[in-house]
């Protein structure tokens, strides 16, 4: 398969690699690397081809996760590495996207997390609610076992150029802050190979394994929604989710693999007033909580708004954005935090959920309003002329941006 990737597929895959990502140990950043696209090019598919390529190591730091008490690691790998993970899983996804299940929507060409979210709501709705375990597995990125992945990939990917590349990134190790390791398990999050990587090991872990195996022997109907690795599983019967839940454990540690023992749960999730019994639990998936509601006509319906932990850290990183760029000329910090917003609301702005996004637009409006008046030693800024301002420099309406 590796003869696919000539100079025009890395140019091509050169074109799909952001250009403004943080550079990595070698601090080469993506504009430097294309003054000389073409040489750059050229070198490195000889060195790819003759396998005088040598993976460096990914630049290890760290981004706060959930609320914060956790950091999420992650391994930044220089522009070249980049391009090159980019070629590589074109060619991987054109082996196995054709393989990929209906339920799978992380990080493949023309799905989303909208799509994923709706994949979720159509079943609910159809059933008249259900149980659902949310699946969560802990530090998936971490804990790939290499030698089990090695052993996934052959089964579809026997050309040497391709698993020698792939084996040199998972050895190649993190440097950070002036050390490095070898960690042995894992594929680095911020990886561009990475969410293929991991798409193609938990299709076999769980997908193949749900639709073949688990779904034909279920009294009712069921659903699986993953994105990378955030899974959720949709039963119509108790006792099916029940039965999948005590068994999913089990197949997870097979591939080295463990479940969050607090955060992997069976949730009851049909309809209120259904079963007479209390009312229906909520789940989060995606960065949304899903809940019963009633809808304008009185419907039972299922809703979503944004969870609490995500709701929190974008007012939290608005405000500190705020505080950084307090010094910045304001038509810079107007346009700019106009397109964090849009960004926010691109993404959580779906129907039902209005009232979490026009939030964040508020705290929007207090955060730059208490970082400009700290600008100087003068006395704050009388809210009344904020006002005025505003109009002159107004912050971007909340609205629904999907369904």
């Amino acid at each position: 398969m590796a003869h696919h990737i000539d100079e025009a597929w890395l140019r091509e895959a050169y074109r799909r690699t952001r250009k403004d990502g943080a550079p990595g140990v070698d601090g080469r950043t993506g504009a430097a690397y294309g003054e000389e696209l073409e040489a750059n090019l050229s070198s490195l598919l000889e060195r790819a081809k003759s396998g005088a390529y040598r993976a460096p190591p990914v630049r290890g730091t760290s981004i706060p996760k959930g609320d914060g008490s956790e950091r999420r690691a992650l391994g930044i790998p220089t522009f070249e590495d980049k391009v090159l993970q980019r070629a590589v899983a074109m060619v991987l996804e054109a082996v196995y996207e054709p393989e990929f299940h209906e339920g799978s929507y992380g990080f493949r060409l023309g799905r989303s997390a909208h799509q994923a979210l709706q994949a979720v709501w159509r079943p609910l709705m159809a059933m008249g609610g259900g149980w659902v375990i949310d699946l969560d597995v802990r530090k998936f990125f971490d804990r790939v076992d290499h030698g089990l992945l090695r052993e996934v990939l052959r089964r579809r990917v026997r050309d040497g150029v391709l698993v020698r590349l792939i084996g040199k990134w998972l050895n190649a190790g993190v440097l950070e802050e002036g050390q490095w390791r070898q960690p042995g398990r894992g594929t680095p999050q911020g990886g561009v190979i990475s969410p293929m990587l991991a798409n193609i090991f938990l299709h076999e872990v769980l997908d193949t394994w749900f639709e073949d195996s688990v779904r034909p022997r279920l009294r009712g109907e069921a659903h699986l929604v993953r994105f990378a690795d955030d899974a959720l599983l949709v039963f119509a019967c108790e006792s099916d989710a029940r039965r999948v839940m005590e068994v999913l454990p089990k197949r997870f540690a097979r591939y080295g693999l463990e479940l969050h023992p607090e955060k992997t749960r069976v949730v009851r999730f049909d309809r209120p007033g259904s079963g007479g019994g209390p009312h229906p639990e909520t789940f989060d998936f995606l960065g949304f909580t899903h809940y019963w509601g009633r809808s304008r006509r009185g419907r039972w319906v299922v809703k979503r708004k944004t969870a609490r932990d995500r709701l929190r850290r974008a007012m939290h990183a608005i405000d500190r954005w705020c505080c950084v760029m307090r010094h910045h000329p304001v038509v810079e910090q107007w346009q700019a935090l106009n397109r964090r917003l849009r960004g926010h609301y691109a993404y959580f702005g779906v129907r039902g959920n209005f009232a979490a996004i026009d939030q964040v637009r508020s705290q929007a409006m207090r955060s730059w309003h208490r970082w400009l008046s700290r600008r100087s030693q003068k006395a704050a800024i009388p809210w009344s002329e904020f006002s005025r301002f505003l109009e002159c420099y107004p912050l971007a309406r909340a609205r629904i941006c999907a369904t």
